[in-house]
């Protein structure tokens, strides 16, 4: 029988010199326990024989109906000075926490804490990493949605619509069908708007000529995908259709780069030497993707140039998203979510990438 996530965990803590590890980052409790504890409404306690999850009353109806047979919870009303009890009362002397704690809390588990305290860096993110085949799953079950949920704007998009309506629009479809929410801002980006990699939705209106991009990603089931084509609104500049190609083509030279072991700075350099050689190096100013699973940015936080200690490893799921920014005219951005296997890559996001012209 596989080891539990939290078996995992407590199956390290003895190589790492702790008794317990406290958890306090609401994706990282919900990745262990399955059960969803709002940030900053309490934390996780992991032993080596147990695990204790501590919130207050407002939970009380909800942990009664989470089934679980390996996490216990108890209701507080002063979750760190009830840390400290447990500690003590377990004897408890070396705990570790999440490096990524802000100072405030750390500043107050300093004060209260009787046990040591240890900074881990990435503990519970480095287990995220690696995806199981259920997780897998549902990490396609949300990039489907991303297909379905671009095939419907691409029906939408016409001139005199506005980037905002079309981000309403999608937000509400995808919500209607599935979704539980944004894992960020989407991003739709039109004309001069689309040289911006991170421009958010406008009042701007569409106009005949604009170069269109759409960057999504919603959670389904706890997981969220990320997905961008860049789209044509009737005829674009000769030059942005150039382009289009060689982001496209970049794109595929990295897809066909992903397999077990491959190193994150030869993956990015599979792409960004075609856009270099197409003479676009300095418009290309951000890394090739990044992990993504329950949150949208996991490890590994971004690859690039400079990521040759990134080597891929088998079910780890990552981004592939290479962009040219021109100001004067547009620009464009093509990423797919991908998984990585023994067998080399599986792309999650079936939306075609072949420039699709709309309004004409």
């Amino acid at each position: 029988m596989m080891a539990t996530r939290i078996q995992r965990l407590q199956q390290r803590l003895p190589k790492l010199y702790v008794d317990a590890f406290l958890i306090t980052d609401q994706t990282n409790i919900a990745y262990l326990t399955g059960f969803n504890l709002l940030q900053g409404d309490g934390f996780l306690l992991v032993t080596e024989d147990q695990a204790i999850i501590v919130t207050d009353a407002r939970y009380q109806l909800a942990l009664d109906e989470f089934d679980s047979d390996e996490v216990v919870a108890t209701i507080s009303q002063d979750y760190y000075h009830d840390l400290d009890r447990l500690c003590q009362a377990m004897q408890i002397a070396v705990l570790g926490y999440e490096e990524s704690i802000s100072y405030r809390l750390y500043d107050l588990l300093d004060e209260i804490m009787t046990a040591d305290l240890v900074p881990f860096n990435q503990l519970l993110e480095k287990m995220r990493l690696v995806k199981d085949s259920t997780e897998v799953a549902k990490l396609q079950r949300a990039a489907d949605l991303h297909t379905a949920g671009f095939r419907y704007l691409l029906e939408q998009i016409r001139p005199g619509v506005s980037e905002r309506h079309l981000a309403n629009l999608l937000d509400y479809w995808m919500k209607e069908h599935g979704a539980s929410g944004a894992s960020f801002p989407t991003i739709v980006a039109s004309g001069l708007n689309a040289a911006k990699p991170h421009a958010t939705a406008s009042d701007k209106l569409l106009a005949d000529g604009d170069i269109l991009t759409l960057d999504f990603g919603y959670f389904v089931d706890g997981y969220t995908a990320d997905m961008t084509r860049t789209v044509a609104v009737g005829s674009i500049d000769p030059e942005l259709r150039d382009v289009y190609q060689i982001v496209n083509a970049a794109r595929q030279a990295v897809i066909d780069q992903v397999r077990v072991g491959a190193r994150g700075d030869k993956l990015d350099a599979a792409g960004r030497r075609l856009i270099e050689e197409a003479g676009y190096g300095d418009e290309f100013n951000h890394g090739m993707g990044h992990g993504i699973g329950l949150a949208v940015h996991e490890l590994p936080a971004s690859y690039g140039p400079g990521a040759s200690q990134i080597k891929l490893v088998n079910n780890e799921v990552l981004t592939v998203e290479p962009g040219i920014y021109i100001p004067e005219i547009g620009g464009v951005r093509i990423e797919d979510d991908v998984v990585v296997t023994h067998a080399g890559p599986r792309v999650l996001t079936a939306a075609p990438t072949d420039l699709i012209i709309v309004g004409d």
